[in-house]
C-alpha cells in the first residue's frame, strides 16, 4: 500500500497540468461564447467538471506526494490551499452554467469576475508549485540586473580570476587577472555593442584608445588613470565606476588594477618578470577543497524543512558555506531512537556526517543507516549497540569512520568491517574487542583500528607547583 501511494504521489507533477488544460480551455470558450453567441455553455461547464475533477485529484496526489517525499507543511501548505480552493472554485462554475442552478444572487455576479478570479487562482497555485520546485527565484533569475535589484533581489556576485599558488608567478598580469576582472565587472557596458562613453574595455586597443573623456590611463600613475581612479570614488558619486546599480570590484580586484597601472600597464609581462610580491594576489589562488566529503553534487534543502528539524532538538548544519552536504548531530536529542529516523526524511542524500552518539538506538539502526548514500563520518559512541548487522553499512561508498567507543561491540563482528569499501578508521576503546599486545600498526588495506586509552610520557612540568 504504502509502495502505491508513493507512486501516486509521483505522479503529481503530470497530474497536475491536467487542471490546468480544462480550465484554461474552459476560460478561452467562455470568452469566445460571449463573443459569437455560438450556445456552448454545455461545453463549458464539461471543461469545468473536469477541471474540477482533476484539480482534485491533483490535490489528492500532492498531498500523498507531501508525506511520503520529507517536505515540511510549511513547504505546501499555501500550494495545497490554493490547489483544493482552485478545485472547488472549478467545481462552482460547471454548477454555475447549469440550466437548473437556481441561487439567484450567486446567478447575477458577473460571469467575467468569476473567470478572472479563476485564472487569479490557477496562476498562483502553479506560480507556488512551481516555487516548490524550481526555487523562489525562478521567474526573477533571467531577468536583467537593473530589475532585479528594484524587485529586491539580490545580484550575485561574479567569480573572480584564479592563480595556481604553486606557479603564480607564471601568470600574465593582464592576461590572467586584468581582463578577467574587466570581463566580470565592466566589459557589459563597455562592449562592441554597447559603448557606453564611447569605450570600450573588452581587449587592450579598446583600453588604450579611452573613451569620449580621453585615455583612461596615465601609465605609472594609477591615481591620474580614470580607469582606477572612478573605481574608488564613494559609491554614490556620479562619477564612481561601475555604476552603483552593478555588481561592483572587491578590493583585492582594485588593488590588482592600481598595480597594473603602477606598473606600466604592460600586457604581456608576467608577475615574476614586473618583480611583484605575492601578498596581493594571495585572494586569487585557487582554494584547497576539503577532501573529507563526497565530491558529487546533491540538491539543497528547503530551509523550512532544516527548522522544523532543529525544532525537533537535533542539530543540523552545512558543512560548508559552499556545499549543500549536512552535519547532523543528537547531542542535544538523548532521547533519540530507531524510530526517531523517520525525522531525517528528505535529506537522505544530503548527511555526510551524523552524530548519534549517547542516545537510545539498537543495531536495527543500521538497516536505516544502510540509507544514507553520502555518509561519510558516523558516531555512534556510548550507546548499547552490539554491531549486530553492521556488515549492512558495507554498501556505502563514501564511509571512511566510525565511533564504537564505549558500546557492546563484539569481537565477532569485527570481519566484517574489512569488506568495507572506504573505511579508514574505527574507534574501538571501551568496547568488547580485546586490545591486540603489542597493538598492530596500520593494516595493509589501510583498515586501521583505534583503541585509544594512550599512555602518555610524563614531561617534568607537570611536577611544577604553583
Amino acid at each position: 500500500m504504502e509502495v502505491i501511494k508513493q507512486l501516486i504521489g509521483r505522479l503529481h507533477p503530470i497530474i497536475v497540468h491536467l487542471p490546468i488544460g480544462f480550465i484554461i480551455a474552459a476560460l478561452l470558450l467562455q470568452w469566445y461564447d460571449r463573443k459569437k453567441k455560438n450556445n456552448l455553455a454545455k461545453i463549458v461547464a464539461l471543461l469545468f467538471l473536469w477541471g474540477g475533477i482533476s484539480a482534485a485529484t491533483a490535490c489528492i496526489s500532492g498531498y500523498l506526494l507531501y508525506l511520503n517525499e520529507g517536505y515540511t507543511f510549511d513547504t505546501v501548505k499555501f500550494h495545497l490551499g490554493s490547489g483544493i480552493i482552485t478545485a472547488l472554485f472549478s467545481l462552482f462554475m460547471y454548477v454555475r452554467q447549469l440550466e437548473s442552478f437556481k441561487v439567484g444572487f450567486l446567478k447575477r455576479i458577473p460571469s467575467a469576475l468569476l473567470s478572472i478570479s479563476l485564472l487569479i487562482l490557477i496562476s498562483l497555485s502553479g506560480h507556488l508549485g512551481g516555487s516548490i520546485t524550481h526555487g523562489g527565484d525562478y521567474l526573477i533569475e533571467p531577468l536583467p540586473g537593473p530589475f532585479k535589484k528594484m524587485l529586491g533581489y539580490k545580484l550575485p556576485s561574479s567569480e573572480m580570476p584564479i592563480l595556481d599558488e604553486n606557479n603564480w608567478e607564471q601568470a600574465v598580469l593582464y592576461t590572467d587577472l586584468v581582463q578577467p576582472i574587466l570581463n566580470n565587472r565592466c566589459v557589459s557596458c563597455h562592449n562592441a555593442k554597447k559603448e557606453k562613453g564611447q569605450l570600450q574595455l573588452l581587449n587592450r586597443d579598446g583600453i588604450l584608445k579611452g573613451g569620449e573623456n580621453g585615455t583612461i590611463i596615465e601609465p605609472n600613475d594609477p591615481a591620474k588613470s580614470s580607469l582606477y581612479s572612478r573605481l574608488i570614488l564613494p559609491l554614490e558619486h556620479e562619477d564612481h565606476m561601475p555604476p552603483k546599480d552593478k555588481s561592483q570590484l572587491g578590493k583585492a580586484e582594485i588593488e590588482i588594477i592600481k598595480i597594473w597601472i603602477a606598473h606600466g600597464n604592460t600586457f604581456n609581462k608576467s608577475i615574476k618578470e614586473l618583480g611583484l610580491s605575492k601578498n596581493p594576489f594571495h585572494p586569487f589562488f585557487l582554494k584547497k577543497q576539503d577532501a573529507t566529503y563526497p565530491n558529487i553534487a546533491v540538491g539543497a534543502v528547503a530551509i523550512d524543512t532544516l527548522l522544523a528539524l532543529k525544532k525537533t532538538g537535533i542539530h543540523v548544519e552545512k558543512i560548508s558555506e559552499n556545499s549543500d552536504f549536512l552535519k547532523v548531530s543528537c547531542i542535544n536529542k538523548p532521547t533519540f531512537k530507531d524510530s526517531d529516523f523517520e525525522l531525517f526524511r528528505g535529506i537522505h542524500n544530503q548527511i555526510v556526517y551524523l552524530d548519534l552518539g549517547n542516545t537510545q538506538i539498537t543495531d536495527a539502526i543500521f538497516d536505516e543507516l544502510a540509507t544514507l548514500p553520502n555518509l561519510t563520518i558516523l558516531k555512534l559512541d556510548n550507546t548499547s549497540l552490539h554491531g549486530k548487522n553492521i556488515e549492512k553499512l558495507k554498501g556505502l561508498p563514501y564511509l571512511k569512520s566510525i565511533n564504537l567507543t564505549s558500546t557492546n561491540f563484539e569481537e565477532s563482528q569485527l570481519p566484517h568491517l574489512s569488506s568495507f569499501k572506504k573505511l579508514r578508521t574505527v574507534y574501538l576503546y571501551n568496547t568488547k574487542v580485546n586490545k591486540p599486545n603489542p597493538l598492530p600498526s596500520q593494516k595493509a588495506d589501510n583498515l586501521y583500528f583505534d583503541f585509544g586509552a594512550y599512555d602518555l610520557p610524563a614531561l617534568a612540568t607537570d611536577t611544577i607547583v604553583y
